[in-house]
């Protein structure tokens, strides 16, 4: 079973920056993919960014050129370098990860607990 803790949450004034960590623990055959969503209060959990094992990056239009995401060599810890964060940034930022059991399984979703991000004016 994949675990996945979120860090570096916080409270931040509009035009700052975060950085965001996802320590993954426990086995699995492969890990697919690892990334990043986000809800803000009222609102549906969104796509931020999102790493493929292959390297492929993917960004939500809102976040392009303000974040990064970016891992370790182990692909054990995933990063998300946000700047110039505005308050309509402001949600619970979640960690996601996408992983086999096994060889023949089927692809598990695991999620972490998330973090918040605050973002004033």
């Amino acid at each position: 079973q994949v675990q996945l803790v979120e860090s570096g949450g916080g409270l931040v004034q509009a035009g700052g920056s975060l950085r965001l960590s996802c320590a993954r623990s426990g086995s699995a055959f492969s890990i697919n993919a690892m990334g990043w969503y986000r809800q803000a209060p009222g609102k549906q959990r969104e796509l931020v960014a999102t790493i493929t094992r292959g390297g492929d990056i993917n960004y939500a239009d809102s976040v392009k050129g303000r974040f990064t995401i970016s891992r370790d060599s182990a692909q054990n810890t995933v990063y998300l370098q946000m700047n110039n964060l505005a308050p309509e940034d402001t949600a619970v930022y979640y960690c996601s990860a996408e992983w086999r059991r096994t060889v023949r399984a089927g692809i598990t979703r695991s999620w972490g607990r998330g973090t918040q991000v605050t973002v004033s004016t």
